[in-house]
């Protein structure tokens, strides 16, 4: 999993609320557990005037030129600003993966989906969740080209006039991002206890591990 540490990005403004996870990555896609490869489809139904289906080839697809993400001003956005009770619906863990695969590293909204927040940390994506109001602030400011800077170790949001907006993060998420720690990295950085335990295991009830 990438390192969350500070990120200088381009914002593209999603103003909409309880977007799903099906709309996220609609359900065709879910037949994978690569973890790769869901950018091309992230949003598919609403970015492709056609039906998407895994292996197609994304390059020769009608675009819907009306949404956010085909305008040509927020390619390479790297932060997602949008509204309340994003990610919510089905739990599928391939919605971050999109978002990830796409080039999302951030996500602002007045809140989220519960499970969909977890995911989110669990694949190095920095879910912020602001009062509406700011939120309000943040899309009325947003003009082509607007960018923020979001330093998770000092829990900021920095405007381009300058404004400083603070942020929740939960210390142990924190950790786990700085440090670019998922579930399974987590638990190799024991891995020297857990191969004693295994090996004294062994010498104790060897019949467990006869083959």
């Amino acid at each position: 999993m990438r390192a969350f540490t500070k990120i200088d990005a381009l914002v593209a403004p999603l103003d909409r609320a309880n977007v799903d996870t099906d709309a996220i990555i609609p359900k065709q896609f879910l037949k994978s557990i690569r973890r790769a490869g869901f950018g091309p489809f992230l949003f598919d139904e609403w970015r492709y005037m056609d039906h998407g289906e895994p292996d197609m080839d994304c390059t020769n697809r009608p675009i819907n030129p009306d949404f956010v993400l085909n305008k040509p001003e927020y390619k390479g956005a790297e932060l997602l600003l949008t509204r309340e009770n994003f990610g919510c619906g089905s739990s599928r863990e391939h919605a971050p993966w999109a978002l990830e695969d796409f080039g999302f590293r951030a996500i602002i909204a007045p809140s989220f989906a519960d499970i969909f927040y977890n995911n989110c940390f669990k694949n190095g994506i920095l879910p912020i969740v602001l009062d509406a109001a700011i939120v309000d602030d943040l899309f009325n400011e947003l003009t082509e080209g607007y960018r923020l800077t979001v330093d998770l170790d000092s829990q900021k949001i920095v405007t381009p006039s300058g404004r400083e907006i603070a942020f929740e993060v939960d210390a142990n998420r924190k950790f786990r991002l700085l440090n670019g720690l998922d579930d399974i990295a987590l638990t190799l950085q024991h891995a020297d206890q857990i191969h004693a335990y295994e090996t004294e295991r062994a010498k104790r009830a060897p019949w467990l591990f006869a083959s």
